[in-house]
């Protein structure tokens, strides 16, 4: 069965620069797919590649089964996307660019338009040069979501926007959620990790991860152990421990498959008993800081 995102070895370079490399990404039939990293890692560019604005460069992108590069027409009739930096006409009002939209979509629901206009508060009778960032976005994406597509793609929707905004926002995503499939990128983490239900970490080009956010959440934590003497951490550790310091007798690091049997067993072989062990969930935004140093990390060390 065709997935609404699926991708395999997907390469995108401009030049001598790779932005993406061997991308193997799937997205699940109405899932909340949330894609995050570093500036520069390549989220923009993966998402263009899948609206066929960018060609690829090697591997294959297919986007509601058909191919990314046949993407086009009417194949965008059940395709919702919103940019970052989303293009509308200027000199049209707002009722105007509905109108205007309207006819391309076999499945636009005027009620539910209506519904969406009086949600995000839009002034129809304002030309959308004279809106807000923030009214921009929402007439945005209410176009995209008054005709029921079964995919919506959102590239950096809430950047620079008002907490207000981006409530606003989400709630009329996760209302239409039963119904679609997102595929959303962004950098703002508080947000994602209150309604995203999947997660994909993307790092210079590379996709590092790709799971349930609650099962990331679940094997991500936070290790304090304190021992009664300060002891000696040796040079080999297991490979899920990261970010391992000392302090006097406190030992921190991160345990990355967290099983609480297996990791204790682990800390007793590795360090010895210890007086006191604490298991400390992370927020998103800590898991993404832990992987972007330890990437940092690589990188210094792979070029010398």
């Amino acid at each position: 069965m065709n997935k609404p995102i699926h991708t395999e070895n997907l390469t995108k370079r401009f030049r001598s620069v790779e932005a993406l490399r061997d991308l193997d990404l799937t997205v699940p039939d109405n899932a909340i797919y949330a894609l995050v990293g570093p500036n520069g890692a390549g989220k923009t560019t993966a998402i263009k590649v899948l609206m066929n604005i960018l060609k690829p460069s090697s591997g294959s992108a297919e986007v509601m089964g058909n191919k990314s590069t046949e993407l086009r027409g009417s194949l965008f009739s059940s395709i919702g996307y919103v940019s970052e930096n989303q293009k509308l006409p200027d000199w049209m009002r707002v009722g105007s660019l509905f109108d205007f939209l309207r006819p391309f979509y076999p499945s636009w629901d005027r009620d539910l338009e209506r519904a969406l206009i009086r949600q995000f508060e839009l002034p129809l009778d304002r030309k959308l040069n004279k809106l807000s960032r923030g009214m921009r976005m929402k007439a945005a994406l209410a176009s995209a979501l008054a005709f029921h597509p079964k995919l919506i793609v959102l590239d950096e929707p809430f950047t620079g926007l008002d907490p207000l905004v981006r409530d606003e926002l989400i709630q009329g995503l996760l209302e239409r959620a039963e119904e679609s499939t997102a595929f959303i990128s962004s950098h703002d983490l508080g947000e994602i990790e209150s309604f995203a239900s999947h997660i994909g970490y993307l790092e210079r080009g590379e996709l590092r991860l790709s799971e349930e956010l609650s099962t990331l959440s679940e094997r991500f934590r936070e290790v304090e152990l304190t021992f009664d003497a300060p002891p000696s951490l040796p040079a080999n550790v297991p490979e899920t421990w990261m970010q391992l310091n000392s302090s006097a007798a406190v030992v921190r690091f991160v345990e990355t498959r967290f099983d609480q049997d297996k990791t204790n067993q682990q800390i007793r072989q590795v360090l010895g008993v210890a007086r006191s062990v604490t298991f400390s969930p992370m927020s998103l935004r800590s898991i993404f800081l832990v992987m972007a140093k330890a990437g940092r990390l690589q990188a210094q060390e792979s070029r010398i």
